[in-house]
Order: structure tokens, then C-alpha cells, then sequence
């Protein structure tokens, strides 16, 4: 395993990191869940991210349980807040008490005293900048949360973000966008604008929602028991099931062996080639998913090979800033 600072901050973590939205506490049993953190932590990985929303809040409890025993200080527990986690009208956006109410709940269930990072899960247009900042920052000086973060904000919501968080003295070091070889949308602004003001991204879906895995091919069926069959989930990956996106993946086939590696190690590995990534977030429902996976740590990725796959990718590359978006309401 390979490691690198989160931001400018001195918080090393694994540049594989282990995610369990979708997989644990509803597409998975917890005893595989437990299997698979088994694996990544086996592999050397120390970062887990999750969510409260994850799983209707089980995600984080089992979690909590697979890393129970583990030693605290060699882990980083990363998770985040923002969707709906009850009826309430207040058990949703980044208010001043939601955010006080969901760290207590994060913590209870993931059996900890704190998180590593604590992420605003979307922008919340409903609330005032300056009440999240400060209830984040509230969160860190209580010690419940060492940093804080953001994940899937525009580059001026971040800018905005990173002048409060300054002016709160609260280590604001981290977004957490969908990134990978054909979702690119935060390239022109996040990632300068991120680098400008001592962010790193910790990016989910490096390998497209399966897509990059090569296991979908243009004119077949999509497997049965695959993402694209699953219940949540289903919707992110449907858009990418077009034959010119599954036929320009298959032509990277040889390019994956030529390097070494599976196509979808190449797809962990094309987005860490990006130096303002700090870490790509894995997820498995098998704990070989999880060994394969961990092989794109520590791979360098020459310049040639890297045109290559922008020359078989290029027409079907996203690219648009505008397509980072948060709920035009509080959800």
C-alpha cells in the first residue's frame, strides 16, 4: 500500500481507500461485510469512508462492528452528512441541528469517539453558509471530528467553504467528487481550485460503477447480479450502458495488459496518476474484489499510455463543470 497527505494537512491515508455505499448493511450480508474490511485491512488499507445515509444508517453500524478490536489510531474513519436519515423535516441538509444530531448518531454507530473526517455529503442551498461552517467547526473543537470536508461542491462553494473554514481555523482539506476516465467533470475548475487552496479529492466510482471492469459488453445482456441489476445504484451505471462507451472500454483491454494489470486496476490506477488525488475509494461485495483492487497502489502510468486512453475515450468522455450538481432543494 501507498500513502499520501490528505490536502495540506499532516493526515496521511492509504491512496486505496475502502467505501461501503450500496454494499454493506443492504446489497451484502454483514458476514461478507466483515470479510471484505478483513481483506482491505489485510492489503494495508487504513481509510474507510462511509455515510449516515448509507444503508439507511447500517452501513455505519456495520462498520463500526467489522472494525471493532482494530487498533483507533491506526485508521482513519471518514464519513458524512447531508441526505435524509429520518422523517423529520430536520433530519436532512446542513443546519446547525442536523449536523449536531448526526455526528452523535455517527459515532454511536460506528463505535468510536470520533471521526477522522467529517464531509458535507452536497451543498445545502436551504442553509447559510456561515451556520454549517460553524457548526463543523463546532464538531471539530469538540473533538467528535479531526477535519472536515466536502463532497461533490463546486469549485466556488468550495472557495466559499475554504474562506470560512480559514477564518474559523478549521481544517477544511478535502472533496469528494465522482472521478474516473470517463467522468472527468472536475478537471477544468474543482481540481485547480482545490490544488489553489490546499485540498486533495478523495474520489468514488473509479471504475465507473463496474463499467471500467470490462464485465459489460456492447450488444449482451448486462449480468444478472451485476450493479446494473441491483436496486440503488442502478441508475448511476444505466447511462454508461451504451455499446460506443462499452466498445471504446473494450479497446482498453489491451492496453491493461500491456501495462500489467486488469482493466480495472488500470481505472484505480488512471485516476491516481492525478497528483491532486489523495486517495480512490474501493467498494466489494467479495474480498477478492478487494486484493484486486489494492494491485493499482504504487502504479505509474507513463505518458504515452495515458494519451492512448484519452484517444480511445475522448468522444465519450464527460468533461462539463456544470454537471456537478447538488439537490436544487434541501432533499
Amino acid at each position: 500500500m501507498e500513502f499520501r497527505h490528505l490536502g495540506r494537512s499532516g493526515l496521511i491515508v492509504s491512496e486505496i481507500a475502502y467505501g461501503n455505499w450500496i454494499t454493506h448493511g443492504s446489497q451484502i450480508e454483514a458476514e461478507a461485510a466483515h470479510a471484505c474490511v478483513r481483506a482491505a485491512l489485510d492489503e494495508g488499507i487504513t481509510t474507510f469512508d462511509t455515510a449516515d445515509v448509507y444503508a439507511g444508517t447500517k452501513a455505519e453500524e456495520v462498520l463500526g462492528d467489522a472494525l471493532a478490536g482494530e487498533r483507533r489510531e491506526g485508521l482513519e474513519i471518514f464519513t458524512k452528512v447531508f441526505w435524509p436519515t429520518g422523517p423529520g423535516r430536520n433530519d436532512r441538509g446542513l443546519s446547525r441541528k442536523h449536523i449536531a444530531e448526526s455526528i452523535n448518531g455517527s459515532l454511536r454507530r460506528l463505535r468510536t469517539d470520533y471521526v477522522d473526517l467529517y464531509q458535507a455529503h452536497r451543498y445545502d442551498v436551504s442553509t447559510p453558509l456561515e451556520e454549517t461552517m460553524l457548526a463543523f467547526a463546532d464538531v471539530v473543537r469538540s473533538g467528535k471530528a479531526l477535519y472536515i470536508g466536502v463532497s461533490e461542491w463546486r469549485a466556488e462553494e468550495i472557495r466559499a467553504a475554504a474562506e470560512l473554514a480559514k477564518e474559523l481555523h478549521v481544517p477544511l482539506v478535502s472533496n469528494q467528487p465522482q472521478y474516473n476516465m470517463l467522468w472527468r467533470v472536475i478537471e477544468a475548475e474543482v481540481v485547480p481550485a482545490s490544488e489553489e487552496l490546499g485540498l486533495s479529492q478523495i474520489v468514488w466510482s473509479p471504475i465507473a460503477q463496474g463499467v471500467l471492469t470490462g464485465k459489460y459488453k456492447p450488444g449482451q445482456p448486462v449480468p444478472a447480479g451485476s450493479r446494473a441489476t441491483a436496486e440503488r445504484g442502478a441508475n448511476f451505471i444505466t447511462p454508461m450502458l451504451t455499446d460506443d462507451i462499452l466498445g471504446r472500454v473494450a479497446q482498453l483491454e489491451p492496453l491493461a495488459a500491456e501495462a500489467g494489470l486488469s482493466l480495472a486496476q488500470l481505472a484505480v490506477a488512471w485516476t491516481l496518476q492525478n497528483p491532486n488525488v489523495a486517495a480512490a475509494i474501493v467498494g466489494a461485495t467479495r474480498p477478492e474484489q478487494v486484493r484486486e483492487n489494492v494491485k493499482a497502489a504504487g502504479v505509474k502510468l507513463d505518458a504515452g499510455l495515458l494519451k492512448r486512453i484519452d484517444d480511445i475515450l475522448d468522444p465519450v468522455i464527460e468533461r462539463d463543470p456544470a454537471k456537478t450538481v447538488s439537490p436544487a432543494a434541501r432533499p
